[in-house]
């Protein structure tokens, strides 16, 4: 089993994205968790410990968080597939995020 946590770093500012909506699928498309980026641009339990071995996608609301913040972006969402192995503690999957670019990376 494994946890999974996120975040989100506004690359222009360098500061943190807050308000971002997350969503948890699995590799049928069901969603299994979804909540908001809080003040610090973190969601610390996404799926708690219920993450098993298999393929999964983060899949964040971009296009609702630059128009709340009143910028013009291209991508209107941001969806990050990955595979859980089901032997790791924790995942963390973080985004760093500008209105024409991204990129993520597995954390610790």
């Amino acid at each position: 089993m494994t946890g999974l946590s996120t975040h989100v770093l506004d690359a222009v500012t360098g500061r943190p994205a807050r308000g971002v909506r997350v969503t948890l699928l699995d590799a049928t498309g069901s969603e299994l968790a979804s909540g908001t980026t809080d003040s610090d641009g973190r969601i610390a339990e996404l799926a708690g410990s219920v993450l098993a071995a298999g393929r999964y996608q983060l899949v964040f609301d971009t296009g609702t968080w630059f128009s709340d913040n009143a910028i013009e972006g291209f991508y209107p969402e941001v969806i990050i597939s990955f595979v859980a192995d089901g032997t790791a503690g924790r995942l963390h999957i973080p985004l760093l995020l500008s209105p024409y670019a991204y990129s993520t990376y597995r954390g610790s």
